[in-house]
């Protein structure tokens, strides 16, 4: 019996659900004290790049995207139009489309409602810890309550760590160098993404155009390099695709 079609009573819940829900939160807990830092990081940054305490903590409750909002407050800071500001924070997110597309053939049979909360509390390494466990689409008893599992303790980290950077913010002294502390903390989330050819290229390729567009207004170097460096991914791993095909 799948979660789809088990009713909706205590001993199902029980005999289903809660272990379920327990594998995930613990398979997702190690990563959670990095997780509540990188907050603590965003939240500072939210607080020294002149947001006040409700704005700051009204963007980390609605974005709950640690990447888009380190790439857009400096576009704030700088009063850049509001179009460069949102088409920034959509591209650097865009990964998020590929997440859903994966997800969608588990849960495609929830309530919209619940399929866009889901999403809402989405994160990066979340979804790759539940593929990982469940890289089938086919039913399974539990799927549901492991993602949950996994999803909102991340959740609750991240936010418990930003909401404490934001009020600590006002507190941390400039010359610690947040700006490299915050380039620090994408770098450790991000070097464990890196995991083939193209993603690597696609980095070194975005790299390479931040650093030669660095002088472009409102900072759209950074838009330019992501926008380059996902079409660089995306042509070698459709190359090597094609090359894997015809080689068998």
């Amino acid at each position: 019996m799948s979660e789809t079609t088990c009713p909706a009573t205590l001993d199902c819940v029980a005999a289903h659900h809660e272990p379920s829900w327990r594998a995930g939160v613990k398979t997702g807990m190690p990563s959670l004290f990095g997780i509540g830092a990188w907050g603590i990081v965003v939240g500072i940054a939210m607080v020294k790049s002149g947001l006040t305490i409700p704005q700051a903590l009204g963007m980390t409750l609605m974005v709950f995207a640690g990447s888009a909002q380190l790439a857009a407050l400096p576009l704030i800071a700088a009063n850049a139009p509001i179009w460069v500001i949102f088409a920034t924070a959509i591209v650097v997110n865009l990964r998020f489309v590929i997440f859903s597309a994966l997800l969608a053939p588990h849960f495609a049979h929830l309530p919209w409602r619940q399929r866009l909360t889901l999403g809402y509390v989405a994160g990066d390494m979340t979804v790759a810890l539940f593929l990982q466990k469940y890289p089938s689409e086919a039913p399974a008893v539990g799927k549901l309550s492991y993602l949950k599992g996994l999803l909102y303790p991340n959740w609750a980290s991240w936010q418990i760590g930003s909401i404490a950077g934001i009020f600590l913010g006002s507190a941390v002294p400039p010359e610690w160098g947040l700006s490299f502390a915050g380039t620090l903390a994408i770098i450790c989330v991000m070097i464990p993404l890196i995991a083939g050819r193209p993603a690597l290229a696609g980095v070194l390729v975005a790299g390479a155009v931040s650093v030669l567009a660095a002088g472009l207004p409102y900072k759209l170097g950074l838009l330019a390099a992501v926008l380059v460096g996902m079409l660089s991914a995306m042509l070698i791993e459709e190359s090597a695709e094609k090359w894997r095909r015809k080689h068998g």
